[in-house]
């Protein structure tokens, strides 16, 4: 008992076995393929990602507010709408809040797409300064100063 005892006292004294300081923030994942560091504990963020898939399945993004979320904030602070079209080739298109849409054909972390909520053809998705409009040839998405992607299974296309 007393062999317990002080074995336990001497790992919870350990400086080994205490929390690693000076050890950085896990990384996560970006849009870009590469990794950033998480949110730090004192943000506060804006809101909550939301996401949306179209009715074939084949195109879902995921939107982050400016300031980012509790587990992830874009590389420039966002906000930022990443959309990844699977078939034919997997593609992720992305606005951030500034400079023209990217269009990344080697992602390294493809995770499309989820079950819902289902932005079906017609409708039209806003948060933040973008506007999307779900069709049955595509998604057309826009910042407000005009920067936008296009994605489908025959076009891709940013600016």
């Amino acid at each position: 008992m007393r062999l317990r005892a002080l074995a336990l006292i001497m790992l919870l004294g350990c400086p080994w076995s205490a929390q690693a300081e000076g050890v950085p923030p896990p990384r996560m994942p970006t849009a870009e393929g590469g990794t950033t560091k998480s949110a730090p504990e004192s943000l506060d963020p804006m809101g909550e990602q939301e996401e949306f898939v179209l009715p074939s399945g084949n195109i879902g993004c995921i939107y982050t507010p400016e300031g980012g979320t509790a587990v992830y904030v874009p590389a420039d602070g966002g906000p930022e709408l990443a959309c990844d079209r699977v078939e034919p080739l997997y593609v992720r298109a992305v606005l951030s809040g500034n400079g023209p849409g990217r269009l990344l054909k080697n992602v390294g972390d493809p995770s499309c797409c989820s079950a819902g909520p289902v932005l079906d053809y017609g409708q039209r998705w806003s948060a933040g300064p973008f506007t999307c409009l779900s069709t049955r040839k595509g998604l057309a998405c826009e910042r407000d100063d005009g920067h936008s992607f296009f994605l489908s299974r025959a076009r891709i296309e940013a600016n």
